[in-house]
């Protein structure tokens, strides 16, 4: 609008009053903020082309890193296929319309459409591979869950005897998936088994449909504990983000969801404005939804760090916080104490996991390598977009926003910005998945067993000055990496 501040410039007070308009510095027709980004987003693709080029070179002179084109687990295969058309004309019609449609819809049809629209962006990308190479086959080969089925036949005994079969060299031990994750991972598709979804096309299926409301739980738990514009400003960036490529389909894509909706109901339970039932039955299916992630993935136990960072944003007092704890703790015993009677231990299971690991490539693959290449696929998943809105999360953390967000109707003053509120909650996930990553326990094949924590960096797109353009740069390197790449996931 004519005479208004826009993205490019600010108005403060100076010599000829408060209404004087100081513009930003620019740098050929570049503002200063969009320089910094371009900045972060350039490094986040040095990164990658390190690790690629250091790569390719340990794999060819020593042959430890066991993924053929480093650092993804992925090969060079340049490809189309039925999906591609879909693929375009849905990221075409993001960029185009997503933001205008994220700002407008009501809240409800915003989270329906941006669910819909993550359904068609990954089932898409999926496709791109064909239906069996691109859904039906990947979890059947010889490492994924639908290759034990048949041992779950009398589940109580096979749960007492699972961390029997853990570790190489005992007695038929478990293929790398399963015994890499607690029994809830495999239990998934034997129950989809059970009532008559077999086969890999209803897994693959499964994985999809579950994996794509992860961005409605962000949604939801942005809105609830940083305000609604900042959420529907995020939407698009959750929509077309190249975690889909795989997402669709694996089974990381269905604990992604589990996860990012315990931190959901969560931010519902604690900072939501609704009713106290409401709030109450939130509390219990956070923590049930808690102890579920944490039978899916030994390594998503570091959701806790999500969660602590949404319990100190929603600032609730030390009754209110006591009042739903036992709440939460009751829901989160449930999945422990039924594996448990059924007589499987999770601390046990996980010290032999650890044996088992290093038995494996796990122990052959180089940390030094790793530990900072795992990181290049973090950014691969999370796009050049999150990579440049990462450094503005830690600027308005750092309290360098001056708007200030009340928490709700009739609030007082908060002095943390809207901006500062999801900068804490994506330098949680942050700091969450930096903890993984230099456990050593997550060396290589992180694009895949990092969703669940790439869900909550996504949302960081909410803070950049042009989203267009940034949603177009995601949109490309999903569509490259899914055309030039056949990944192993």
């Amino acid at each position: 609008m004519k005479g208004s501040a826009t993205d490019d410039e600010t108005l403060t007070s100076g010599p000829c009053g408060p209404s004087a308009a100081v513009r930003r510095p620019r740098f050929s027709g570049v503002t200063r903020p969009l320089l910094r980004e371009l900045s972060a987003a350039a490094a986040a693709a040095l990164l990658v082309l390190v690790a690629v080029l250091a790569g390719r070179r340990i794999q060819d002179v020593h042959h430890t890193l066991f993924v053929a084109w480093p650092p993804l687990f992925a090969a060079w295969n340049p490809h189309v296929g039925p999906g591609t058309p879909a693929a375009v004309l849905v990221a075409a019609a993001v960029v185009a319309y997503g933001p205008a449609l994220a700002g407008r819809l009501p809240w409800r049809w915003l989270l329906a459409g941006a669910w819909a629209a993550s359904l068609a962006w990954t089932w898409s990308l999926a496709l791109v591979d064909g239906w069996r190479r691109g859904v039906a086959t990947r979890l059947t080969t010889g490492n994924e869950y639908l290759s034990v089925i048949g041992r779950f036949h009398d589940i109580p005994a096979t749960l007492r005897d699972f961390t029997h079969h853990i570790v190489e060299g005992s007695p038929a031990p478990w293929p790398a998936h399963i015994a890499g994750h607690p029994p809830a991972a495999t239990l998934t598709f034997v129950l989809l088994d059970r009532v008559g979804l077999s086969g890999g096309g209803w897994a693959g299926a499964w994985c999809v449909t579950s994996g794509t409301t992860a961005c409605v739980a962000v949604l939801v738990a942005v809105r609830a504990l940083a305000g609604e514009s900042l959420a529907r400003r995020a939407a698009p960036f959750l929509v077309v983000a190249p975690a889909a490529v795989w997402v669709g389909a694996s089974a990381d894509g269905w604990f992604a969801a589990v996860a990012a909706w315990s931190v959901a109901l969560l931010a519902s339970a604690v900072a939501g404005r609704g009713r106290t039932a409401t709030r109450t039955a939130a509390a219990f299916g956070s923590g049930l939804l808690f102890g579920l992630t944490c039978y899916l993935s030994y390594g998503l136990t570091l959701f806790a760090v999500i969660g602590a960072g949404v319990v100190l944003l929603a600032r609730v007092g030390p009754g209110a916080l006591l009042r739903g704890l036992p709440l939460f703790v009751g829901g989160l015993a449930v999945v422990p104490l039924l594996f448990s009677l059924a007589g499987f231990d999770w601390w046990e299971a996980y010290r032999l996991l650890v044996r088992r690991y290093y038995q494996g490539v796990g122990g052959i693959r180089p940390y030094g390598y790793w530990v900072w290449a795992n990181l290049a696929c973090t950014v691969l998943i999370t796009g050049p977009a999150t990579a440049a809105a990462l450094p503005r999360a830690a600027t308005a953390l750092a309290g360098r926003r001056t708007r200030v967000l009340a928490r709700g109707p009739g609030a007082g003053g908060d002095p943390v910005t809207a901006e500062a509120r999801l900068g804490l909650l994506v330098l949680c996930a942050l700091l969450a998945l930096l903890v993984a990553d230099v456990s050593g326990m997550s060396k290589a094949e992180t694009e895949r067993i990092w969703l669940p924590f790439a869900m909550w960096l996504l949302p960081a797109g909410a803070l950049l000055t042009r989203p267009r353009g940034w949603l177009a740069g995601q949109a490309v390197l999903a569509l490259l990496i899914n055309h030039l790449l056949l990944t192993g996931w």
